[in-house]
């Protein structure tokens, strides 16, 4: 019994690491996305609304999360489309938001940088 309560008690630790690091995490990302720009076109949850109460201008990041979850390559286009920018003609986010395309971006965040917001983006729930 006292195996279990210590197996417990080093689960719940671990678990609240993993926690911490989550939302250590979080903030980080947060930060990076403010100081990059991201955050004047999109949010994380759905239903940010857009300047004078437009549709978003990009979508939010929990949709982008939902719409790539699982593809193959996810990580490496969306990193692409963060850096050079999407083709307005082929947006599969139309109608849903009142922007037509993304800009590119690769002035105002590194590629690695990038790399890491996407991925942070695609494990959001």
């Amino acid at each position: 019994m006292k195996r279990i309560a210590i197996c417990l008690t080093l689960a719940a630790g671990l678990v609240s690491s993993a926690a911490f690091a989550d939302a250590k995490n979080d903030a980080e990302m947060k930060q990076l996305a403010a100081k990059s720009g991201c955050t004047t076109c999109h949010g994380i949850e759905t239903d940010k609304p857009g300047p004078n109460g437009m549709k978003p201008i990009g979508p939010a990041w929990i949709d982008v999360a939902k719409q790539y979850q699982g593809k193959p390559g996810a990580s490496e286009f969306l990193t692409r489309v963060v850096l050079e920018g999407s083709n307005p003609y082929s947006s599969h986010w139309k109608g849903k938001v009142s922007g037509l395309s993304m800009p590119p971006n690769a002035v105002a965040i590194t590629e690695g940088n990038a790399r890491l917001l996407v991925n942070w983006i695609l494990a959001l729930r």
